[in-house]
């Protein structure tokens, strides 16, 4: 376990602010809010192809410019030599063919020829009066795009009331120049017109082609309808999609969030934390382990209310018999009953500060163990050193002490000081119920996976129902003749603690040779 170090409030002032920065940022939406964004923005990038279209429009006018251009001047080519009846039929056939109103104009710029007159126009341009609804909703979505990418606007249509050349730009330009003018323009209904002037001959005759490229708009518009309705579609599945999958997220959030509320403020044994053991998913493992969490508070909780009764009973008795010895001291003349008198008001002092001492001490190991730096260690040695200690001391009063290592090396990962306290504990027990003389027995073993320290002792046992209440706090089953209050009755439980807090197990059992006797089982999950 790597040692906590402690927190300097104003080393971490900037990496705080960081935090709170970022929080703030997120915090301004709600997880519902933030599902909505991440699914929606792929289709909102994916919307931008109703801008690619515009880039793709834009480049089949190009492709009609050019074209218009080699058909405007190889058409001019084909009219110079040919006989007036020659140049009429062909204006018709390639008018008819191509979908194009030509026009040839002579030296003064007055209409020659004019295919719509000669023949059946190939095309007509859209009256936008009696539009239907498509039509119009695919005008209004032209126009919104063209906003959105700022299309340059082309100049509109209209036709010239005088039929001459001097009506039309591009003629005027091709006459000057004597090459070949293309423009652009656009209908009421957002339908490119595409013109272009061709001298003819060397007389001063000049063509003049317009093309209603159609075509054009209606494939755009045709994709981007397409499109846009997908994107729709899409969106509207998504947002169902994405509500639905917040609503299964953030409800039981909100029920875990209000449950954990009501523990924090101290109503947890009024809250039903749900469990929600349909769900196999990460919400579920978490509705678990906060339950679960609110069942260990619960449990903490009252092992505490349960110590402090524990802890008020076991220090009144002692309080009591010293306040009576006390009380009763000013009032008694005999030497020897004042004796009497001072050496149990000096008993029940030193039992409260053993009492006081293992109290603040069994408090304490939870609080120790999360802070404290775990080392290796050989059980084995460490049990030779406490042995011989405690035979310095003198306190195995003539019992002696059998050590046994087997299997591997015993190393296991602990805190010396703690472990060192649950091995004194045991022998303290052993010593306090083994019979005069007799030996206690300590073997150590480890199989690879667990190290197993059973101290043995050949006393009256510990009958089978009761092992486990052995390690129950201030258990007062002491050994024949041992005076009354020279042990807190913690001991036990003090080491079942430290054992646990070191993800080990102590527990009380039978002697393995099946004679009389009891053995205090202590495991440790073994170092690798």
């Amino acid at each position: 376990m790597a040692e906590t170090q402690p927190i300097n409030p104003d080393d971490d002032a900037p990496l705080i602010g960081r935090f709170s920065e970022r929080h703030s940022v997120t915090g301004r939406f709600s997880l519902t809010a933030r599902i909505l964004i991440v699914n929606i923005l792929p289709l909102a990038l994916l919307s931008g192809g109703l801008f690619y279209l515009d880039t793709y429009r834009t480049q089949l006018i190009d492709e009609r410019f050019k074209m218009a251009r080699i058909e405007a001047q190889i058409t001019a080519e084909a009219l110079a030599g040919a006989t007036r009846e020659r140049q009429e039929a062909l204006l018709v056939q390639i008018g008819r063919e191509q979908r194009m109103r030509m026009r040839m104009f002579d030296a003064e710029g007055l209409l020659w020829a004019d295919s719509f007159a000669l023949a059946d126009p190939a095309f007509e341009l859209d009256d936008i009066t009696d539009d239907t609804p498509a039509e119009e909703w695919a005008r209004w979505l032209d126009g919104m795009i063209d906003t959105i990418v700022s299309a340059e606007d082309a100049p509109a249509y209209v036709e010239p009331e005088a039929q001459t050349a001097d009506a039309f730009p591009e003629l005027v330009q091709a006459r000057e120049e004597g090459l070949s003018q293309i423009r652009l323009y656009e209908w009421l209904d957002g339908t490119p017109v595409i013109t272009a002037a061709a001298p003819v001959g060397t007389r001063g005759a000049t063509l003049l082609t317009v093309r209603n490229a159609v075509d054009i708009t209606e494939s755009v518009r045709s994709a981007r309808s397409a499109l846009v309705i997908a994107v729709l579609l899409v969106l509207a599945a998504s947002a169902l999609l994405s509500l639905y999958l917040a609503r299964t997220i953030v409800s039981p959030l909100q029920l875990l969030a209000r449950a954990a509320q009501k523990v924090r403020q101290g109503r947890e044994r009024d809250v039903e934390v749900p469990r929600l053991p349909e769900r196999s998913d990460e919400i579920g493992q978490l509705a678990r382990s906060v339950s679960d969490m609110t069942l260990a508070l619960r449990q903490r909780i009252d092992a505490v209310d349960s110590f402090a009764a524990d802890v008020a009973h076991e220090i009144k008795n002692p309080l009591a018999s010293l306040r009576s010895a006390v009380e009763s001291l000013p009032k008694v003349k005999d030497a020897d009953t004042r004796r009497e008198l001072e050496q149990i008001a000096t008993h029940d002092v030193r039992r409260i500060d053993r009492l006081v001492t293992e109290i603040s001490d069994a408090s304490r190991i939870d609080a120790e163990m999360s802070r404290a730096t775990l080392e290796r260690i050989e059980m084995a040695d460490l049990i030779r050193a406490i042995v011989g200690s405690r035979e310095h001391r003198a306190e195995n009063l003539n019992h002696q002490i059998h050590l046994d290592a087997r299997g591997f090396a015993a190393h296991v990962l602990g805190v010396g000081a703690r472990l060192e306290r649950v091995i004194e504990n045991l022998l303290d027990n052993a010593v306090s119920f083994s019979p005069p003389d007799a030996p206690i027995q300590v073997i150590v073993d480890n199989d690879g996976e667990c190290v197993t320290v059973l101290v043995c002792d050949k006393g009256p046992g510990i009958p089978e129902g009761s092992r486990d209440k052995v390690f129950q706090r201030f258990h007062s089953d002491r050994p024949d003749g041992e005076d009354f209050g020279n042990h807190s009755g913690l001991g036990l439980a003090i080491a079942r603690a430290i054992a646990e807090a070191h993800d080990g197990s102590l527990t009380a059992e039978g002697r393995p040779d099946g004679a009389q006797g009891a053995c205090l089982r202590f495991q440790l999950p073994a170092a690798e």
